[in-house]
């Protein structure tokens, strides 16, 4: 694609996230000197979102960053790769051309309707971004079908069909639809991204039915529009890739190491910190490995560490950070089960602190066997490494001042860490010398939203289905009749979340199971906070299940090794970290003993 029009894609999202943050910062201020507000404050910013959220969608498509299950990665390094992408190109195009045709329709109806947002401006503006931005998903994806013409053409059968399917509906009206569902499995399987699987499983099973395609955009709508914490996503991803930009890294590695690096294993204790810092930033997207593993990796090997051990170390130590305050997944959760984001921030920080201490002392181990060097503490390097880094180190203090002393909502606190992030990389360390570099950069972050929100967008439609169907109710009778106790039914669910995080990332998994666990868990009188803990530690866990754990095909990818050399070095700290998670699952109080010190529950 053309740079030109990359860079004008990126400004588009750039600019919706601007009004993202500056609506929320503006209510800051005017709420506490003026005692006022922005009129129509929270739909503008609820509609901003869902641009950003479906503009992500459309670069995801063109940079080929769509969220897929693990498999699609892992044939992506086989003969059949060509084939498989082929296939899964058609099939993706075809339910995005359904999604774009349902959106059209969807802004046709609101146009006739009238409906406004606020201070005059009509839904049906607003409502562009879908039409626009799935017939943009359809046509990447047909284009990416292929690197010849004449494979293109023939994909063109994706969106033709596609259209003719939401454009005649009756067409499946009555008609069985497991062939269909069927073919959207292999799809996914070979590689289909999983907005297709779960919009392309909804559409399905609503139009056999007899309803339109418009039904599922509806939902899409309101899943994009009717919540206010939603934009907490956009801002704290992209306060994460600003961070990850440039030198942050190095500042960070260099600090921990002058304070921790003179201890047995102060290296390793600094790598596995530094990992989770980034992952909690970037929400387990792989990017931790992908930054980081060319600055850490050498750091390890020049203090004496074994090579085996060091690629362990960093595929392992990826895919932590996710149960620290600020972390993506834990916003999502909040979100879709409907809890509260400070509680949860603050259940995980104690299981998130004995994955990181765990992982950290086998570190420490392998530094006292190997003899790794452990270099002096110098006072005055630790004080100079500590100078260096505090605009980093002041991020997450200054956020969760915000947020936890209710001096800012959750969407405020985020658009405060998104300014804070851009006006130090950008005016004061100057690692975005130029406002290209925070476009790019505002283009990758959106990106990762969009191959997110644009799961949630679909998969409402799925949900309200299998709600309808009464699925979970089906699901509550089934297991407890068969698993009476609770423990049971934990060790169950540790299992199953376990290759569930094999081949799914986590914020799909999210989505997609949450509204399936709530009311099993319910029954069992899972406390529904520490439920969100263990799920979120059980889908860390799943990145490094061989043979698909994302950690380890991405690191075999950035180290060069084969992937079964990656998944050997990293088994011991599989069994490490699956011990971690078997203690949070079965002591709760490690995630509600700060909740009830606090007096936020019983």
């Amino acid at each position: 694609m053309r740079p030109a029009l990359v860079r004008f894609e990126n400004s588009i999202a750039l600019l919706a996230m601007a009004g993202i943050i500056v609506i929320p910062l503006g209510e800051i201020v005017l709420r506490k000197w003026f005692a006022t507000g922005i009129p129509g404050a929270a739909p503008f910013a609820q509609h901003l979102t869902m641009w950003v959220g479906m503009l992500g969608a459309a670069i995801a498509a063109r940079d080929g960053k769509l969220l897929s299950l693990a498999t699609g990665e892992f044939l992506a390094h086989s003969r059949t790769a060509s084939a498989a992408k082929f296939v899964a190109a058609i099939a993706g195009a075809a339910v995005a051309t359904v999604f774009a045709v349902g959106g059209i329709n969807l802004v046709t109806l609101d146009r006739v309707d009238g409906t406004e947002i606020a201070a005059g401006v009509p839904v049906w503006v607003a409502d562009l971004v879908l039409p626009i931005s799935f017939g943009l998903i359809a046509a990447r994806l047909m284009w990416s079908a292929s690197t010849s013409w004449v494979g293109r053409a023939i994909a063109l059968v994706g969106p033709i069909g596609g259209y003719w399917i939401a454009t005649h509906p009756e067409l499946l009206d009555g008609a069985p639809a497991w062939p269909w569902l069927a073919g959207l499995v292999v799809a996914a399987l070979l590689g289909a991204p999983i907005f297709v699987l779960l919009g392309g499983a909804a559409a399905v099973l609503f139009m056999v039915q007899g309803s339109k395609p418009t039904v599922l955009l509806i939902t899409a709508y309101q899943e994009l529009t009717g919540s206010a914490g939603l934009a907490t996503i956009p801002l704290f991803t992209l306060a994460g890739y600003l961070l990850a930009e440039g030198k942050s890294s190095e500042r960070l590695l260099r600090l921990f190491r002058a304070w921790v690096g003179w201890l047995p294993g102060g290296t390793a204790v600094a790598s596995v910190a530094l990992c989770a810092f980034f992952t909690l930033l970037t929400g387990g997207s792989g990017v931790t490995i992908l930054a980081l593993g060319g600055l850490l990796l050498p750091a390890l090997l020049k203090d004496g560490y074994r090579q085996r051990f060091s690629i362990g170390m960093l595929t392992s130590a990826g895919s932590l950070g996710l149960l620290f305050p600020m972390s993506l997944p834990l916003i999502l959760y909040a979100i879709i089960a409907n809890l509260s984001m400070e509680d949860l921030f603050i259940g995980g920080m104690i299981p998130g602190l004995l994955m990181l201490v765990m992982l950290s002392a086998y570190g420490v181990r392998e530094a006292i066997k190997a003899g790794a060097a452990r270099p002096p503490f110098v006072a005055g390097e630790a004080m100079a490494a500590f100078w260096n880094a505090k605009w980093e180190i002041g991020l997450p203090i200054v956020v969760m001042t915000a947020l936890l002393g209710g001096y800012a909502t959750p969407v405020e606190s985020a658009a405060v860490a998104a300014l804070y992030a851009f006006i130090m990389q950008r005016f004061i360390h100057r690692d975005l010398p130029t406002i290209r570099d925070v476009v790019r950069v505002t283009g990758e972050s959106v990106g990762l939203v969009g191959g997110v929100l644009v799961i949630l967008a679909v998969a409402v439609g799925l949900t309200n289905y299998m709600v309808n169907a009464q699925v979970p109710d089906a699901l509550i009778a089934w297991t407890t009749e068969h698993v009476e106790s609770p423990l049971m039914f934990l060790l169950a669910l540790n299992i199953f979340l376990l290759l569930v995080g094999c081949v799914m990332d986590v914020f799909s998994a999210i989505v997609i199971v949450v509204p399936l666990i709530a009311g099993v868990a319910e029954f069992y009188q899972i406390d529904p906070i520490h439920l969100g803990i263990i799920f979120v530690a059980n889908l860390e866990l799943g990145y490094l299940t061989p043979p698909l754990g994302l950690n380890l095909l991405l690191s075999s990818v950035r180290f060069q090794r084969p992937a079964l050399e990656v998944m050997r070095a990293a088994l011991p700290m599989l069994i490490i970290l699956a011990i971690s998670v078997l203690l949070i699952t079965y002591f709760p109080s490690l995630t509600l003993a700060p909740l009830r010190w606090l007096g936020r529950i019983p």
